[in-house]
């Protein structure tokens, strides 16, 4: 009987929650308005022969390390950053290596490391939250292979300094450190630079949050060009669709609409921001395009405001089954106009828990 290798049996599942999802959309961090107009503009100028060609990459990636200021054979573009964290997972982990990753963050660190036959040390953040830098740098052992920090974190939007980074990647160079940025364009801070200067530095990028393309699939994954070189030995020649290639370089282009948007989001953060502090709503103060805040005291608060919110026509996303997040949830902002509208329903939904909450009493 055909049976797997005794691993995949054992790494958890992803479950989204991406079945209807009717409303304004504000629980996968997705840009709320979408792409730019360049982009549609392009997509429009398709061809058939676009489709039926194979993708060539090698283009879009010398485009896209121009406009980050590095040598092309330092970048690899991939389908989403989900495949650059596969790939560095490949490449670096053997069975029986260990990786780190700082709870909570992005679920699929975990999933792709144990399926590579990592063991999984996680290491939890600060008391707000903070990244455990030191705890992280204390668990680094001879088998440490693989370490992999979101920055800005997600779920909770909160940040490391650079030093606490390359702290981290400094004493563990055996080991490939990523640098996940895939909210840099809310933050502003980046260790790209320093991908020359350390040898085990990889730092990932994303189209999915800012540009509106995460239907599209893309991400940028940068480090050492000799380490790229390995990447990209195990690395799909066809792995970026010719669509998603297409649209990179007007996204790009289009740096207005990139700022307005930015700018709006960072706005409608402070706003959101304020009005849970006016409301006595424990929240962590963000640098990414969502707040996580922590609504009631168990999980069943969580999704009673998260169903409160849905008849409203907003979703947000319950995260009460991530590390110390019990209670908690997690709601994306976008344009001027969505933030109204978010507020808005805020409102009602916050004073429809304070009545629940009274009624249990």
């Amino acid at each position: 009987m055909l049976s797997p290798r005794s691993v995949v049996t054992k790494v958890p599942q992803y479950h989204p929650p991406l079945a209807g999802r009717r409303g304004l959309r504000l629980d996968f961090n997705e840009n709320t308005v979408g792409c730019s107009p360049r982009v549609l503009a392009r997509l429009r100028q398709l061809t058939v022969d676009d489709l039926a060609r194979y993708p060539e990459r090698e283009a879009v990636e010398t485009h896209v390390a121009d406009f980050l200021g590095i040598n092309p054979a330092e970048l690899l573009l991939t389908n989403g950053v989900d495949e650059a964290i596969h790939l560095l997972c490949q490449t670096y982990l053997d069975p029986g290596d260990e990786a780190l990753i700082a709870v909570p963050t992005y679920s699929m660190y975990r999933i792709y490391m144990a399926a590579a036959g990592a063991t999984v040390i996680s290491v939890a953040a600060g008391k707000d939250f903070e990244c455990p830098a030191n705890d992280l740098v204390n668990h680094v052992s001879p088998r440490t292979r693989l370490i992999a920090i979101a920055n800005p974190n997600n779920p909770t939007g909160r940040v490391a300094s650079r030093d606490e980074l390359l702290k981290i990647a400094r004493s563990a160079l055996n080991a490939a450190v990523l640098i996940d940025e895939a909210y840099f364009e809310f933050y502003g801070e980046t260790l790209l630079a320093e991908c020359n200067e350390l040898p085990n530095l990889f730092v990932a990028r994303t189209f999915s949050k800012v540009y509106g393309l995460a239907g599209l699939r893309v991400g940028a994954l940068t480090g050492p060009a000799d380490q790229m070189h390995l990447l990209r030995r195990i690395c799909s020649p066809y792995n970026v669709n010719a669509v998603a290639l297409a649209c990179v370089p007007e996204a790009l282009a289009d740096e207005s609409y990139v700022r307005t948007y930015v700018s709006e989001v960072i706005e409608g953060r402070a706003r959101l921001e304020r009005m849970l502090a006016d409301s006595a709503i424990h929240y962590w103060a963000s640098h990414a395009n969502f707040v996580l805040a922590r609504i009631g005291s168990t999980q069943q608060d969580a999704a009673a405001f998260v169903e409160q919110m849905r008849g409203c026509g907003i979703l947000v996303r319950d995260r009460s089954s991530d590390a110390g997040c019990v209670g908690c949830v997690r709601i994306t902002l976008g344009s001027r106009e969505h933030t109204d509208r978010l507020l808005s329903a805020l409102q009602e939904g916050l004073q429809h828990l304070s009545v629940m909450k009274g009624a249990a009493r």
